[in-house]
């Protein structure tokens, strides 16, 4: 099994953009919650977040992400348990989700891209902002973040076996827990009692 550190350096050697390497991050941190939350392997379950879109910038066009992305990652010793995981997560590759690791990469990849698009939109840039509610309210809005697909954020709630809402709560609060090292603490100045008092963010 490859070090954190190790898949880290695979992401950064192959994806420049700040941009898509916070969204491994996201993606991790909801991931490895779940893990936590269900007695799960963590650190397998961190580095599969971590690697799931790695290849994204040099294979931009489906189906070569993640299918070629594998191949790379087979030869970098990469667990093969973890390499069908991130197929899995891409819908057209024709590999079912079957583990719990598989069912959860999948329901949090888009929906950790979602909510730092609505992180970024809000006064003051903050996750600190974004609630339930309105990540509902813009999943009804098509022309906000237009490359996030809806569908996999229902379908990943669904087959996880959690309620949307709950879903949504659990990414949320875990993103929120590391809101610094994702970007996505902005200029918000509030503290842990006003979040949950539900007092609105300082603007």
């Amino acid at each position: 099994m490859i070090s954190r550190e190790e898949a880290w350096n695979i992401v950064c050697e192959f994806t420049k953009s700040e941009g898509l390497r916070k969204h491994a991050l996201a993606v991790e941190t909801c991931v490895t919650a779940y893990a936590r939350k269900l007695g799960e392997d963590e650190h397998k379950w961190t580095v599969t977040a971590l690697l799931h879109d790695f290849d994204w910038e040099i294979h931009p066009q489906a189906p070569d992400h993640p299918m070629k992305g594998e191949a790379i990652l087979a030869e970098r010793g990469v667990d093969e348990e973890i390499r069908r995981a991130i197929l899995s997560h891409a819908n057209y590759s024709g590999v079912p989700r079957v583990s719990p690791l598989e069912k959860t990469l999948y329901a949090c990849d888009e929906l950790a891209g979602f909510i730092t698009a609505i992180s970024y939109v809000k006064p003051s840039r903050s996750v600190f902002e974004v609630d339930v509610q309105s990540v509902k309210k813009k999943m009804k809005d098509k022309a906000f973040a237009r490359s996030v697909n809806r569908q996999d954020i229902t379908e990943g709630a669904l087959e996880l076996g959690v309620p949307l809402e709950e879903h949504v709560e659990f990414c949320l609060r875990a993103m929120q827990d590391r809101a610094e090292e994702l970007g996505l603490k902005g200029t918000w100045s509030g503290t842990p009692e006003s979040l949950a008092s539900g007092s609105p963010a300082p603007q």
